[in-house]
């Protein structure tokens, strides 16, 4: 299957990658890991202005959407960037609020940039929950408005910083629509971890260019041109599953794209490693960035035998 863009998505996606290019996000993500959030900020902000946010949030809350596909595109180029924050905890928070009076009154702030959204299962982690302004809980009452958070934990991912979200607070719905959050939940990730995976891949080629061993770049060697291009293969399969599953919004097309994705980028994070050498390993090298946000997609909103027996058993609700 071929998809082609029409010229409205891909100036908002080329902007977008142009806005990112130049904000330096190594920086923003190595301040966002030490618990320094202006610069994320700074960027989430942007970012908003772009319309990424609104394009979950209906017109009748200041939003554009919901637009599944656009937002796909746009968060292949967050992934593509390592944008840290709760990007796509922000989304799915905007799905689970349909209620018209909290809607009303939270959704606009999260169009605008005004402020970020997790969302954590009850007695569950929130991503950077002590960075987001609205904290959502669902509990077995229902979707709560989290008083507030715990103490910070660490992941695998240090610009992923896990919190627990305090018990209590405002019960905003009895009956939230949970399986259209999960959708979108897993469809920015899949997105996101492709954009990742692109990076990685682009990283590693521009490197086995530069790099030399016995007189001649690395990349001349046969077995490094066929890990890249199982590499390049995999990740251009996982893009019109992406695609696609935007366009269908299905329970068995989304976790298809989700596993696919989070597979591709995950197995290119292993050969970037591995091509890389010794100095991959390194935090201070800007790699590492994407390298621990791979690992850590590939299990985000559904591992990847959950996905799989989502799209065996044709279609599971959340």
């Amino acid at each position: 299957m071929r998809f082609l863009l029409d010229a409205e998505q891909r100036e908002f996606t080329a902007s977008l990658d142009a806005m990112l290019t130049a904000a330096d996000t190594p920086s923003v993500v190595r301040d966002w890991s030490r618990g320094d959030h202006a610069s994320g900020r700074a960027l989430w902000r942007r970012i908003a202005e772009a319309g990424v946010f609104a394009l979950a949030i209906p017109e009748a809350y200041e939003g554009l959407g919901p637009r599944p596909l656009e937002l796909a595109l746009a968060f292949v180029e967050l992934g593509r960037h390592a944008v840290p924050g709760p990007l796509v905890e922000t989304v799915t928070a905007a799905t689970l609020l349909t209620e018209p009076g909290p809607a009303k009154r939270l959704l606009p702030a999260l169009a605008a940039g005004e402020t970020m959204a997790t969302v954590a299962r009850d007695h569950g982690y929130a991503l950077d929950g002590e960075a987001a302004g609205i904290r959502l809980s669902l509990t077995a009452e229902g979707l709560r408005l989290a008083p507030g958070h715990g103490p910070v934990h660490p992941s695998l991912d240090p610009a992923r910083r896990l919190t627990p979200l305090a018990p209590g607070g405002e019960l905003l719905a009895t009956d939230p629509p949970l399986a259209p959050a999960l959708l979108l939940a897993r469809l920015t990730t899949a997105a996101q971890a492709l954009g990742v995976g692109l990076a990685l891949l682009g990283r590693t080629v521009a490197h086995v260019k530069q790099r030399t061993q016995f007189g001649v770049p690395i990349g001349s060697f046969q077995a490094v041109g066929h890990q890249l291009a199982d590499a390049k293969i995999s990740l251009e399969f996982a893009r019109p599953l992406v695609l696609g599953a935007a366009l269908t919004m299905t329970e068995e097309d989304v976790a298809a794209a989700k596993v696919t994705a989070c597979e591709a980028a995950y197995a290119t994070a292993r050969t970037a490693l591995q091509l890389h050498g010794a100095i991959g390993y390194t935090a201070e090298y800007d790699l590492s960035l994407w390298l621990t946000k791979a690992r850590a997609l590939r299990t985000a909103w559904g591992s990847p035998d959950e996905c799989r027996d989502t799209v065996l058993s044709g279609g599971r609700r959340w």
